[in-house]
């Protein structure tokens, strides 16, 4: 079968199957996100609390993030990534059995985040590195792809949720859930990977450093990975906060809080789908760039609506941006790092993504409890729109020092 030109990566069987089981589990992933949140809020009606279970479901993946980068560049990934949906599966049905037989307390939430942070701790670095293995040449049409997959879930999954909480419970989520990592499950079983050449030997913390010297050593690494921190830091915690401006600032409930998470996944998917029409890496430096500025500016707007129709647009926005930055990122990090290096340069990015979110996630489910959740997420996003300006501003002298280690990779007009 030919495929069109903006899906030319769905020609491996591999790539296929991998694609496959990611649309099951990541619809089950998503429902599980809203179940909880809204558990967290119908207990407790808490911002601290809901601020403290996304610190414990991420605080892994900042401990142990650049190790498991390590990990994945040492061990066969599909093995480390199966052990880790083994184990999300189980935090899934422990979750699913406590909520259905009515015994959930909310300090049960607390080690079970911690579960599901070491499944992303290990998993995301093992999972990128196999995907930019078995891509091979449509690497960069594969990570579009697959963002577009995942934002897809974002929209499909927070609308299936929405209805399920309200119709018979938080409990049914998890437990769909649960059941949906069969698909990732098994598409990595029946997976024809080449047998891998033994890598060599090494001294774990020398193999570890030499990944931290090569990012540290690469001016547009280094600059992609602080702006990612900033997003990560000031912005990602309107994730951990939208229940409480679905219940408090627009008095709906659990279809209104799948209603947000909706809306941002819409921009996200349009900005995977544009990012997937693309070919090679000309050009993302700038669309990184402007995604941020577009994220800081959707959240400052988001902050201040007070109107669920304005608010969806004002996320639909912010989603646009979020992945235009986080996946652009993504993309050109992959594009950069030589294979040897890309399980360590993926823990890095999971490191910096995903953990520091939980920090900002604390920290702003605090500071919600203390002036409120709007002026919480105001000063977040005007804090990414400063770091995005001065990433424009930089943009100019990082392409002139990645284009002569790259002169194949980057046409003369990157970034």
């Amino acid at each position: 079968m030919r495929w069109p030109h903006s899906l030319r990566s769905l020609s491996h069987r591999n790539l296929r199957l991998f694609f496959a089981g990611q649309c099951v589990s990541l619809t089950g992933t998503w429902m599980q996100s809203v179940g909880q949140g809204w558990l967290v809020y119908r207990l407790t009606h808490s911002s601290e609390l809901l601020g403290v279970i996304g610190f414990l479901a991420q605080l892994p993946v900042f401990v142990f993030g650049v190790y498991a980068g390590s990990v994945a560049d040492r061990h066969p990934r599909r093995k480390v990534v199966l052990a880790t949906q083994i184990n999300a599966t189980l935090q899934a049905a422990i979750m699913a059995v406590l909520t259905l037989t009515g015994v959930v307390r909310p300090w049960h939430l607390m080690p079970l985040a911690l579960m599901l942070g070491m499944s992303y701790a290990f998993e995301i670095p093992a999972r990128q590195a196999l995907l930019g293995e078995i891509a091979g040449e449509s690497m960069s049409n594969a990570v579009a792809l697959n963002s577009s997959i995942v934002n897809a879930a974002r929209v499909v999954g927070p609308a299936i949720a929405g209805y399920v909480v309200a119709a018979i419970g938080e409990g049914w989520c998890f437990a769909l859930n649960a059941l949906s990592f069969l698909g990732t499950i098994w598409a990595l079983l029946v997976m024809e990977l080449p047998k891998e050449e033994p890598r060599p030997a090494a001294h774990r913390g020398a193999h570890l450093l030499e990944g931290l010297a090569y990012a540290g050593k690469t001016p547009l690494v280094r600059a992609l990975l602080a702006l990612l921190a900033f997003q990560s830091f000031f912005a990602m915690p309107f994730l951990t906060l939208l229940p409480l401006f679905a219940g408090d600032v627009l008095h709906g409930g659990p279809r209104m809080l799948g209603s947000l998470q909706a809306a941002t996944g819409v921009g996200a998917l349009v900005a995977a789908v544009l990012l997937m029409l693309r070919t090679g890496l000309r050009g993302l430096g700038r669309r990184v760039g402007f995604g941020a500025t577009l994220l800081g500016l959707g959240l400052v707007a988001f902050s201040q609506s007070r109107t669920p129709a304005l608010s969806l647009a004002a996320l639909v926005v912010a989603g646009f941006g979020f992945i235009s930055q986080s996946t652009g990122s993504l993309t050109l990090l992959q594009g950069l790092a030589p294979a040897e290096m890309r399980g360590r340069v993926m823990g890095l990015f999971s490191t910096i993504f995903v953990g520091l979110t939980p920090f900002g996630s604390l920290l702003g489910g605090l500071a919600a409890g203390r002036f409120g959740a709007p002026r919480t997420l105001l000063v977040g996003g005007l804090m990414l729109a400063a770091a995005s300006a001065v990433f424009h501003l930089a943009l100019p002298r990082l392409r002139r020092t990645v284009l002569p280690q790259h002169p194949t990779v980057f046409p003369p007009a990157i970034p």
